[in-house]
């Protein structure tokens, strides 16, 4: 009975020392706490599993992130916001796709409006497309077999309805794609772009590493954030597809640090 009433304490301090670690950091790792504290990885996440049944942690691929961290709309709802900006942002970018080429288009709601603007280009053909999101590769499905598309494996997340790793990861690093469509959450001149999951990070910047061409699509309103998981820096990107308000000094900034920026909403005026 004692042994069992020391191992209870010692596993309660353990996790409220879990707890303050990934409160502090964001975002912490199995293997980084795991050396930390001196514990298996098993115990870890046994341990990161408690403690979100409490809600105090949230479980991510390969760690945990704060509760409170969480602040991602769902797909659904993220369509119907700022909805003219992104079909914009969805035509301007699908009029850089060309027959006979390989790309990669993101989960999101900016990627679903290129989806359905590729769909409505009806002069092209033999276009291989690569998509981590179900929903992208349904919005896709009206132009087979004009289009491939190739949906990459992994775990299913809620809220975008996308695949993340393990298993996206290997098939993306044998892949040599034309052009990359990346969505993100911020977009600033010295920290680069970023996203709120950082599972969907890693695919992102695997994706980079395997494109010719690097897009970012996103509205105005990610001019200037940052957010946790750094997707890359801008120097990474060639070329960044917005609409909406953006502001003419972080636009003047990404372009003196060499990236293209297309102002969607203003092409037809």
């Amino acid at each position: 009975m004692a042994s069992n009433a020391k191992d209870f304490v010692s596993a309660e301090l353990r996790r409220r020392e879990l707890s303050r670690l990934v409160t502090a950091r964001g975002f912490l790792r199995v293997g980084d706490a795991s050396l930390e504290l001196g514990v298996s990885e098993v115990t870890i996440r046994g341990d990161l599993s408690a403690l979100e049944a409490t809600g105090a942690v949230v479980r991510v691929h390969g760690g945990a992130v704060a509760a409170g961290a969480i602040r991602e709309p769902s797909l659904e709802t993220s369509i119907e916001t700022d909805a003219a900006e992104k079909t914009a942002i969805g035509r301007a970018a699908a009029r850089l796709v060309s027959s006979g080429q390989s790309i990669y288009v993101d989960a999101g709601s900016t990627a679903m409006a290129l989806a359905t603007a590729l769909v409505d280009r009806h002069d092209l053909h033999d276009l291989l497309v690569v998509t981590s999101g179900l929903t992208i590769a349904l919005a896709l499905e009206p132009a087979l077999p004009r289009f491939t598309v190739v949906v990459t494996g992994g775990t299913l997340r809620a809220l975008q309805h996308s695949l993340v790793s393990p298993f996206a990861a290997p098939m993306l690093d044998a892949l040599r794609l034309d052009v990359a469509f990346i969505g993100c959450n911020g977009i600033h001149p010295e920290f680069g772009v970023t996203n709120l999951n950082l599972p969907e990070a890693e695919i992102k910047t695997r994706v980079l590493r395997s494109s010719k061409r690097r897009v970012l699509i996103a509205d105005a309103t990610k001019l200037g954030n940052t957010e946790v998981a750094v997707i890359g820096a801008i120097a990474d990107f060639d070329t960044l597809v917005t609409a909406g308000d953006a502001p003419a000094a972080l636009v003047a900034q990404l372009r003196a640090q060499g990236m293209s920026i297309t102002l969607a909403d203003r092409l037809d005026r």
